[in-house]
């Protein structure tokens, strides 16, 4: 499996037959200067853990360019339908519920966050629940990428059923669990061989360093990778 960060929670999953971009907020994202063009090239499937526009990002322009697969909550993707999208390339789900993806099955569970897009003049379109994405791969890693949340308990659950080995943990603080958090929901809660942090560093107003967690993760520091942004790693 050869992974990609792009900085904040955006990632791009090779494996198989399968290119998949997560939650893809490449245009506007400070960490990021390359497009959104070059990244799309031959993505397959295009996953997405909420409505916000630093993860709703360039999906739409990359799922009508590709005519990838949408896997997202049904409000995401009619919300993405109304855009443009091909309602045919649709692959809704919520909370509990598994779809099959081709190659590859993803289970949307709980994220504590929220979820919406803004509208113009101070408006916001409610976009459905937040959720993370469990990956489950015929040959690979199963893939946990949470979103945005906070630590909850039921995140022992997500872990009895899954048993995911990679977990991709946002840790930038104010809007989801800041560094210490996070590892904590780590330690508790799962036994990943390979912990990524995400969203953070991206805006001022959160984290701007993956420190924290490292230092909180102590004796499961091993387990922490800290990709480079856009240089792709193997897993």
């Amino acid at each position: 499996m050869k992974v990609t960060w792009y900085g904040h929670s955006g990632f791009r999953i090779e494996t198989g037959d399968a290119q998949i971009l997560i939650d893809p907020f490449l245009s506007g994202n400070p960490k990021w200067d390359g497009g959104w063009e070059d990244v799309a090239d031959g993505v397959t499937h295009v996953l997405l853990t909420h409505g916000h526009d630093d993860h709703l990002g360039d999906a739409a322009d990359i799922l009508k360019k590709s005519g990838a697969m949408l896997v997202a909550n049904f409000e995401v993707c009619m919300y993405l339908v109304g855009q443009g999208v091909d309602d045919g390339k649709i692959n809704p789900g919520n909370f509990g519920g598994t779809v099959d993806c081709g190659g590859f099955t993803t289970t949307f569970v709980r994220a504590d966050h929220s979820s919406s897009t803004q509208t113009g003049k101070g408006g916001n379109a409610y976009l459905g629940n937040p959720g993370g994405l469990v990956l489950h791969f015929p040959d690979e890693p199963t893939f946990y990428h949470m979103g945005d949340t906070d630590i909850f308990g039921d995140m022992a659950l997500i872990n009895e059923l899954h048993k995911p080995e990679i977990g991709v943990v946002p840790i930038g603080d104010r809007f989801t669990m800041g560094g210490a958090v996070a590892a904590i929901a780590c330690r508790r809660f799962f036994s990943f061989s390979k912990v990524i942090p995400c969203h953070y560093g991206t805006f001022p107003i959160i984290d701007q360093t993956a420190d924290t967690f490292i230092e909180a993760m102590e004796g499961d520091g091993d387990s922490v990778l800290v990709p480079e942004i856009g240089k792709p790693f193997q897993l």
